[in-house]
């Protein structure tokens, strides 16, 4: 009998040698066992970096706020219109207060479905078409922005309310000016501005990840396709003046193949400098 009992004895410690011993791999917070990676002995390991989303500062406005918000509500959508669903553009679209963008004559018109005059022969584009040229550039946080054409100052507020890189560059030296101080007064401290013709870009922050230009060429800048990141994308209006112009969507593979699709017809101010040179 005792010799049985014993045989059961070292039974039991048997299998709970096999089955029921301590599991040795850590525990997470949350009570679950951690995976364990080992690398083989013949290939050095790569630990996995998650990116982190930047943060930066971005200046807030209640002047007009209900301003704002009905014209976010009534014109981002509609008839012969591609609704703008990007939450975060229609957010940037909420925040940046248009009406100081605009010349003070024209600050209770800020916000109406349509462009305004800024003085130069320019305008500050409507409100729509802003927000569709940003919805369809896909800008991440993180991804490096260029625009040509800085104008009032508008357009490069409302890009930097989805990425701190961005880069903007006016050929017109009163505006250049009036949107370095405006960016300063205002608080837009992630905005690099220059004066310069936007033709050729700005090929030291090169590449760039989109670039929006905000008046209409008769082609696309070359140096402006070569500046593009690969995968990025480059929205631009081409056409003369008196012309039907098309906004044009520009995409870069990642094997550096161009290919472009129109979007809409629009009405543009004349992109001046180099590009008017046959």
């Amino acid at each position: 009998m005792y010799a049985l009992l014993g045989l059961l004895i070292v039974l039991i410690a048997a299998f709970l040698s096999l089955f029921g011993g301590k599991d040795d791999s850590p525990i997470l917070r949350d009570g679950s066992p951690s995976t364990v990676v080992t690398a083989s002995s013949d290939a050095p390991s790569t630990p996995t970096v998650e990116r982190t989303a930047p943060v930066w500062e971005r200046p807030r406005f209640q002047v007009m706020k209900k301003e704002r918000e009905r014209m976010v509500r009534t014109q981002m959508a509609g008839y012969y219109r591609e609704d703008i669903r990007n939450t975060k553009v229609l957010e940037a679209m909420r925040q940046v207060p248009r009406h100081l963008f605009v010349p003070k004559r024209l600050k209770r018109r800020a916000h109406e479905d349509n462009p305004l005059p800024i003085g130069y022969g320019q305008t500050i584009s409507q409100p729509y078409i802003v927000a569709l040229m940003t919805q369809v550039l896909k800008i991440e946080p993180g991804d490096k922005v260029l625009e040509i054409g800085t104008g009032s100052g508008y357009q490069a507020a409302i890009l930097s309310e989805l990425t701190p890189h961005v880069y903007t560059i006016e050929i017109l030296k009163p505006l250049a000016a009036q949107a370095s101080e405006k960016f300063r007064k205002l608080g837009y401290k992630t905005i690099r501005a220059r004066r310069g013709d936007g033709y050729f870009g700005w090929e030291e922050h090169a590449p760039f990840d989109a670039i929006i230009v905000t008046a209409a060429a008769g082609h696309v800048p070359p140096p402006l396709v070569k500046q593009l990141a690969p995968g990025g994308r480059m929205i631009i209006p081409l056409g003369g003046p008196y012309q039907v112009q098309r906004l044009i969507l520009v995409k870069k593979s990642g094997e550096g193949k161009i290919n472009s699709r129109t979007l809409i017809p629009v009405r543009f101010v004349p992109m001046t400098g180099r590009v008017e040179k046959k």
